[in-house]
Parts: structure tokens; sequence; C-alpha cells
């Protein structure tokens, strides 16, 4: 028996395959959950072939004006922007499965004892270019400080409960590995969200 998709897959599907074929960015269909048109919040959209990742982008934090809209232009470059895949094509649609993220807000970590990598994601990003990052490390305590659009050249976001992502040293790792942060030599900080899963 087919499980019946949840409406935020079907609109990255819908999205991604009128995009492909048609070069048409879709509006988000009426029938769709009022909470999404009116929240906003991250979001991710990975797609898989076969099993196999074939695209993966998203927001850490909004910049659309609902959840929606959010997931169409993240769906749109998932399929066409991911500089690991190339975009897809129009003959590899019919394989394509898809799983869309939705973000709590990051909140900054203090203690990778607050971090599990089942349960949270990460962003790592290096501390912005300041005089002298002591004087102002208790500003970092407050989230808008490092995503108030002062220059941060490196940031890396890694999803939760991935696959062979098991501990919290791994994570940190591989999200420093996305970034091009080198973490003996780099200060970086650390910020965990939560995720809704919808595939």
């Amino acid at each position: 028996m087919l499980t019946k998709m949840h409406p935020l897959v079907n609109l990255a599907k819908q999205t991604v395959e009128i995009f492909i074929k048609e070069r048409k960015i879709i509006s988000p269909p009426n029938e769709l959950s009022d909470k999404f048109f009116k929240k906003k919040a991250g979001v991710f959209v990975t797609i898989e072939k076969n099993g196999e990742l074939r695209g993966c982008i998203g927001t850490y934090l909004p910049i659309r004006e609902n959840i929606a809209k959010e997931v169409i232009q993240n769906a749109i470059a998932a399929a066409t922007e991911d500089w690991r895949f190339g975009p897809v094509q129009k003959e590899e649609l019919p394989y394509l499965s898809y799983t869309v993220y939705i973000l709590s807000e990051p909140e900054l970590v203090k203690d990778i004892s607050n971090l599990d990598p089942k349960k949270y994601g990460i962003i790592v990003k290096t501390v912005p270019i300041l005089a002298n990052f002591h004087e102002f490390e208790h500003e970092y305590s407050r989230m808008d400080v490092v995503f108030n659009g002062r220059f941060v050249p490196k940031t890396g976001v890694l999803l939760p409960d991935l696959e062979g992502v098991d501990t919290v040293e791994k994570q940190i790792f591989i999200a420093c590995q996305k970034a091009g942060i080198d973490p003996e030599r780099e200060k970086f900080l650390i910020y965990r969200f939560t995720v809704e899963k919808f595939k």
C-alpha cells in the first residue's frame, strides 16, 4: 500500500518537475495548510535518486515570506544549483524522491555536551573579523550578532540524524570541512537546531 505524500514533499516534487520541464516557478497551492503560509522558517530540501543523494540546498534562517515559498525556492536550488551533482535532467524525474526539513531557529552552543547528532543539526561559523575577539565575546550570547550581516567568511550546515554521523566530534568535523574551516587553527562558533522532517 502506498503511503500518502506529505503536502510539503508533494510541493517540492511538483516544483522540481514543473521547473525542469517548463522552466516555470509554481505558486503554492491553496489547499496547503494555513500554517505554511503564515509561518516563516529555514527550510532544506533533499533530493535522492534511487536512494543516493542527488541534491541538497536550504536556508537555515528564513529569507522568504513563508514556509511554502521557502520550499519552492529551495527545491529548485537543490535540483539545479548543487555544485556537487549538476542540474537534474528531465529523464531523471521519475526516479527522484524528496525530503523537506523545517528548521527551528538556531541557538548558540556554549558547550558541546549540549549537542547530539541524532537530535540536533549544527551550523558552524568562523568568528566575524573584529579587532579583538575577547572584547566582543559577550556579544556572542546574542543570536543577532553573527546573523546581522557582519562579514562571516565561512559557514557550514549539517542536518541531524545523518547516516554515519554518530558522534558530536564527527558532526563538527564534517560541518567544518563543508565550511572550509580548519578547526585546529580557526575560531568558530557552533549553533544547534532541530528539524521537522517530511518524506
